[in-house]
């Protein structure tokens, strides 16, 4: 961190950004001084971070011996008993514990009753991170209107001002949608002509003077304004909300027989606040916004100004709602998600601050700033609460197995101790996306069980970690092929039935990932309704608008039932994911299909790598060689890289092949980033692009990044970057 001044405190070196902003912002209040805080993370640092490093040694120790274990066994026949019998003597597999138990109390119905969309966005910009937390309700007109969901043919355009044929078809669609999840007892919603509240339940009058209830399944919830004429009544199923909003002075609502001006969705439920694969944040300044941007959603009073149509905006977090249960009893409407926090993986170091001069494990700081900043939350003196049942959500992602889930806890532990607060406040997400994890879920979450509140199958990060633990195996089959692959397929099935085994249901989440086409959201409504229907009583989006749509799939499922159901079923076999997704022997692949693969992931790595170092920007839509836009970040960059990285290994590829369709992509991104005014080109200078270098070297040096993650070279060039731009021409 050069040029950066640090500030000594006992033994640490705290770099002078962070110490002030500890000092100046997050300390007042609290009762807690800063002197006080770095001399418990100094002890903290002292204790654990030798057993941290040694967990990462053993990670390494064991894939030197299991690289070793498939070059001895080179072109001979896979043999799956010899193999786990190998994977337990070398303590990669770890003795399935007996029983396991989930104990995690306090937890927000959010997360441990109600099943919904996840939203995962970038802590680092207030504006997404507002928009974010926003997300809770969102316009189901707005998302229909604004999407492929409805088809643009015979004039229903979404091109240009207000199109009433294109709105009409919203309107249609919509009305069909509150048939299907919540129906009236006869008639249909396309027939009503009022909404009313009578007797505690909703009246709607159809056009020709009869009227309807709901049928069973959905309930009315509440109501504002008046019984008899209300301004919005309040419905829902599963759990979900579904409010109409009712009108006539509206454009919409006044042409509306019921007067109905939209149709919003309990959406977001829940959201990430994003501190690690999404955002780039490489030294002090950095992880400070990243921070700043935290406290503010935990004070409640974060905020974001930015030009939009012609004038200027400013975002803050949306208060709750005042609103009448059915019986005309005063009730609040929540109006925001609930919040966790995902700190950075236990993998990294940083010399933000410096312990005896060397650097330290940034997961560790993360822990107990983020929790500090959350405290302002706990106290409950800010304009909103995040937490209902006081508790401070904190995922962890890249853990490697259960000693690795046992040290985060212990961590928690002092965390707590530090900052006063009580035992497990500090809530635990395990994020199920490396190999030694999967494997040994169960005990993973016996070593959290106080704690854990949240596991979920990261299927992208889960791929890449694969193909480096067995990169020696053989050579991979082509990228899109191995979603079919038995591993994962096993690994998406047990991830579930270990959490309900262990009880997580009502004490917490099961999670699904991401849909990484933002922009095909009609395929994500035929297609993502398969995470509730696994079990899931979450899973990724990528925008409040996909949360909106999304939320439509946990209307229709009804998880908790679904739940039910799959806990009978025989569990999956956790030992199917030891099998490989390497070609078959005898398959070869013709010059042609490498080619492709090849052109592929390189345009898709520096599609990524030239925004993040150029740029600082840890969450792109990034075209595809098709311009198709895909959301990237570190987790499908470390699949590209390492799936290279395989086929030049085993010599599918060769290094001059790789250079030129590198070369030849760089040109090609460069072409779709040309109306970008912040992007730097790669392809004028390939030699002395810092992006384009970095990109090669994730390729050409994959096989030496440690269980083929990226961020050792992303963050070390980003600072090159940097540096570079400060640096006079």
């Amino acid at each position: 961190m050069a040029g950066n001044q640090y500030v000594t405190i006992g033994r640490l070196e705290v770099a002078a950004p962070l110490e002030a902003f500890i000092r100046t912002e997050v300390a007042p209040g609290t009762g807690i001084e800063p002197e006080e805080f770095w001399g418990g993370f100094e002890a903290i640092l002292a204790d654990l971070e030798p057993r941290a490093r040694e967990l990462l040694g053993a990670r390494a120790d064991l894939q030197t011996q299991i690289d070793r274990w498939h070059l001895k066994r080179r072109g001979l026949p896979h043999d799956p008993d010899e193999y786990e019998a190998f994977l337990g003597s070398i303590g990669y597999l770890a003795p399935a514990p007996e029983a396991v138990r989930v104990t995690t109390a306090g937890v927000d119905p959010e997360i441990a009753t109600v099943a919904g969309p996840q939203l995962v966005v970038p802590v680092d910009n207030a504006r997404y991170a507002l928009n974010a937390a926003n997300a809770r309700w969102g316009s189901l007109y707005d998302a229909l209107y604004g999407t492929d969901v409805i088809p643009e043919d015979d004039g229903a355009t979404r091109d240009g001002p207000y199109n009433p044929v294109r709105g009409d078809r919203v309107i249609a669609h919509a009305r069909e949608l509150l048939d299907r999840h919540v129906p009236l007892a006869s008639g249909s919603h396309a027939d009503a002509v009022a909404y009313r509240v009578a007797n505690g339940s909703l009246a709607v009058e159809l056009a020709g003077g009869s009227n309807a209830g709901l049928a069973a399944g959905a309930e009315v919830a509440g109501y504002t304004g008046e019984p008899g004429d209300p301004d919005s009544v309040l419905l829902r199923r599963n759990g979900l909300g579904i409010e109409i909003l009712i009108d006539r002075d509206h454009p919409v609502g006044a042409v509306d027989r019921a007067g109905v001006a939209d149709i919003c969705l309990e959406a977001a439920l829940t959201t990430i606040m994003d501190l690690e694969d999404s955002v780039a944040t490489v030294d002090a300044g950095d992880k400070v916004l990243a921070y700043r941007n935290w406290l503010g959603l935990m004070r409640g009073d974060l905020s974001a100004t930015f030009a939009k149509g012609g004038r200027e905006v400013t975002r803050t977090l949306r208060a709750d709602s005042p609103y009448l249960d059915p019986g005309g009893n005063p009730m609040t409407l929540r109006r925001r998600s609930v919040m966790l926090v995902r700190n950075i993986g236990p993998h990294i170091e940083t010399d933000i601050v410096r312990l005896d001069g060397a650097p330290t494990i940034e997961t560790m700081l993360d822990a107990a700033v983020t929790a500090w900043c959350a405290v302002a939350d706990l106290a409950g003196g800010g304009p909103h609460r995040n937490s209902a049942s006081g508790s401070i959500y904190v995922v962890k992602p890249k853990m490697h197995g259960p000693d690795e889930a046992a040290l985060a806890g212990e961590l928690f532990g002092r965390v707590e101790d530090l900052l006063g607060l009580a035992r497990n406040t500090l809530k635990m997400g395990i994020m199920d996306e490396e190999r030694r994890t999967s494997l040994n879920l169960a005990a993973c979450i016996a070593a959290a069980s106080e704690r854990v509140m949240f596991i979920n199958t990261g299927f992208l990060d889960r791929t890449g970690d694969d193909i480096r633990t067995a990169m020696e195996a053989g050579p991979m089959i082509p990228k899109a092929e191995i979603k079919s692959a038995t591993w994962l397929r096993t690994y998406e099935d047990a991830n579930v039935d270990v959490g309900l085994a262990a009880g997580l249901v009502g004490r917490g989440q099961i999670g699904k990932g991401m849909w990484t086409r933002p922009d095909d959201m009609a395929a994500m409504l035929a297609e993502k309704s398969a995470h509730p229907l696994a079990g899931a009583s979450t899973a990724w989006v990528p925008s409040p608008t996909a949360a909106t749509l999304h939320a439509l799939h946990y209307l229709e499922v009804d998880v908790a039932a679904r739940q039910r159901a799959l806990a009978e079923r025989t569990p999956a076999r956790a030992l199917d994911m030891l099998q490989f997704a390497t070609l078959p022997l005898g398959r070869e692949l013709t010059p042609a299909e490498l080619a492709s693969e090849l052109e592929n992931n390189a345009q898709g790595i520096l599609g990524y790598v030239s925004r993040w170092v150029g740029q600082g920007v840890g969450c792109s839509k990034v075209p595809d060689i098709n311009d198709t836009a895909l959301m990237e970040d570190r987790a499908t960059l470390r699949i590209s890289s390492q799936h290279i990285a395989n086929w030049l290994h085993h010599g599918l590829l060769s290094a001059e092949q790789v250079h030129a369709t590198m070369e030849r992509m760089a040109a090609v991104v460069d072409a779709q980033n040309a109306g970008d005014p912040d992007y730097w080109p790669m392809s004028p200078d390939l030699a002395g692009s810092i992006p384009y270098q970095a990109a090669l070297s994730l390729v050409m040096d994959g096989l030496n990044q440690p269980n083929g993650y990226t961020e050792f070279i992303l963050i070390e060039q980003r600072r090159r970057m940097k540096a570079a731009l400060l640096t006079p021409a």
